[in-house]
């Protein structure tokens, strides 16, 4: 009935207590999910978990946030791609936040080496035709210049994808709309103070509308604060489906089925 589309099921506050954490999730009619890979030395852990259950998925990447472990190129993450239930490129974009506490003082022009990072995924997707998963964070235009200047546009051989746990602007969201991506929301769009996010959810498409939770993180209410699973995408499909004033079964239905045209060969068990 939902899927979740980008939680973290390796992370170890999730791996350690997978039996119950896949449970919990039948339990909560989420019948599928996405496992992003954040870098080279965990994908082999996010492969394992997709061809272990026949729900779940995997993709390969490096987090804008990591420095200090194995950069890949092009023709290695076409070569991941192609390993059987990986069906996109990332988690990658850019991330800006916090420069002086996060990244010890360092400039926006420091960080070439995100943009770089970037570029070689986004060409990867290209080739290999799968989409991209998206973070940005403090970082929109940079994001969105890189994405048009390397041709992401919507148009044929357009890799597309998602802006993932999407926290940006109403005008953000519309540029990432125009460029063919995908909007997909996490439980941040339940909290109390996020009405600004709730108004760009009644915005975005609905042909163009996922849901997340990037557990282990950000869960929502009413578990604000907690350990978060992918059982917990429920809340996050209500609270759409109470903006967009539908029943929350036809909103599992529409995210479930814009994941599969997005993430394509994804299919229900």
């Amino acid at each position: 009935m939902f899927t979740d589309s980008h939680c973290h099921l390796n992370f170890p506050e999730l791996q350690g207590q997978l039996p119950a954490v896949l449970h919990a999730m039948a339990q909560a009619q989420v019948t599928r999910a996405l496992c992003i890979s954040c870098t080279m030395e965990d994908f082999p852990q996010v492969h394992a978990l997709a061809l272990a259950h026949p729900h779940l998925w995997a993709t390969v990447g490096v987090h804008p946030d990591t420095e200090g472990l194995h950069e890949p190129d092009v023709d290695e993450l076409v070569a991941a791609a192609a390993l059987p239930r990986v069906v996109g490129i990332g988690e990658t974009g850019l991330d800006y936040y916090g420069m002086e506490d996060r990244k010890g003082g360092r400039s926006i022009a420091d960080l070439d080496w995100q943009r770089q990072r970037f570029r070689t995924h986004i060409r990867a997707a290209r080739r290999c035709a799968k989409p991209l998963v998206i973070h940005t964070r403090a970082a929109a235009n940079d994001t969105l210049a890189i994405l048009r200047e390397e041709g992401e546009d919507g148009s044929a051989g357009s890799a597309g994808g998602v802006f993932h746990c999407f926290t940006e602007s109403l005008a953000t969201a519309k540029a990432a709309l125009d460029l063919g991506f995908f909007i997909s929301f996490s439980g941040i769009v339940t909290f109390k103070n996020a009405q600004d996010l709730r108004d760009i959810a009644a915005y975005v498409p609905l042909d163009r509308l996922l849901i997340e939770t990037d557990s282990p993180y950000l869960a929502p209410v009413p578990y604000r604060g907690k350990l978060n699973t992918p059982a917990y995408v429920p809340h996050v499909a209500h609270c759409l489906a109470q903006v967009r004033g539908m029943a929350v079964e036809e909103m599992a239905q529409l995210t479930s089925a814009n994941f599969d045209r997005l993430f394509t060969g994804v299919t229900a068990p």
